[in-house]
């Protein structure tokens, strides 16, 4: 994912790494963009898959998320759950 101003988003990929990783997603992670469909469109982001992406989430960026914070339009595509974690991220660090 590009960032503002076209340089590249680490936080995107650190964060499709996590995705790929714990949904064991086949195939590269770099086929996955920023618009890629996560609910509703990946089987395994399941009610058990959510959990677990949220554990991951959680462990991979030294975060707490709380359930009023969490909206199933975050899990739309895997740039809108690299834009939910990104405010989080920054004020962990």
């Amino acid at each position: 994912m590009m960032a503002a101003g076209g340089r590249h988003d680490p936080l995107f990929d650190q964060v499709r790494g996590v995705i790929v990783q714990t949904l064991d997603l086949p195939g590269p992670k770099q086929r996955f963009t920023p618009d890629s469909g996560l609910f509703g469109e990946i089987p395994e982001l399941d009610s058990m898959g959510v959990v677990l992406l949220l554990t991951a989430l959680e462990d991979r960026f030294d975060i707490q998320l709380s359930d009023d914070e969490i909206d199933a339009e975050w899990f739309a595509t895997f740039g809108s759950v690299t834009e939910f974690i990104r405010p989080r991220v920054d004020k962990a660090e």
